[in-house]
């Protein structure tokens, strides 16, 4: 209730003297109008910064939610962690991606054969609709082709994003990084779409992207 009437600014604490940053879905699915993040701090918290800010032309500016701006008919308050029923199911496709060997140096996976992809698809927003997936492990292949489909019930697609990541498997050391985007899914549409992937500091790569379909049911 309290952000219903006033302007209330959350940042990351002093004591994160490695510029780290907290989940700010936090912060606004509690209806707080300001979550001020390390801009220094790489990470997946920044990726859902840039997702919920290409929502609205990429202004800088997302209208929150009506259940955020006031209370409902019966004078009771949103609360996260409610048990809500599931408004709506997204249905993602992973068909194929591409690109890397235009992106990359052709060792920058593996030094001596093609690199061994995956991707992760998930959703960030309300508890109940938190998830990550993952599609199989393809070896040896620069255009990977998965043909995965998943199922992501939704209780607040108002504020859910679409998270996306490409990482290649190592068996002996940490999987590389090849690539991440995050979408509102209040911006997404039903159909075929090829997604440009960005790199770990937010810059879209040139050639990097994935086919995928969006299906709502």
């Amino acid at each position: 209730r309290f952000t219903q009437r006033n302007i209330l600014r959350v940042y990351p604490k002093g004591t994160r003297v490695d510029s780290s940053n907290y989940n700010p879905m936090i912060g606004w699915i509690h209806g707080a109008q300001m979550v001020a993040f390390n801009m220094q701090g790489y990470g997946r918290s920044l990726w859902l910064m840039h997702g919920m800010f290409r929502a609205n032309g990429g202004c800088g500016y997302v209208k929150k939610p009506d259940f955020l701006l006031k209370a409902s008919s019966l004078n009771e308050v949103f609360d996260p962690k409610a048990k809500l029923r599931v408004k709506t199911t997204l249905k993602v496709t992973v068909f194929k991606g591409e690109g890397w060997y235009f992106d990359f140096r052709h060792t920058h996976f593996d030094a001596y054969s093609p690199p061994d992809f995956y991707a992760r698809v998930g959703i960030a927003g309300a508890p109940a609709d938190t998830v990550m997936k993952k599609t199989k492990i393809l070896e040896d292949d620069w255009l990977p082709s998965w043909n995965e489909q998943f199922e992501f019930p939704l209780t607040l697609p108002e504020m859910a994003m679409l998270r996306v990541e490409v990482h290649e498997y190592d068996m002996s050391e940490k999987d590389d990084f090849g690539g991440q985007t995050c979408l509102p899914i209040s911006e997404l549409r039903s159909g075929i779409r090829a997604v440009p992937l960005h790199s770990r500091k937010g810059e879209r790569y040139k050639s990097v992207k994935l086919l995928m379909k969006f299906e709502f049911v």
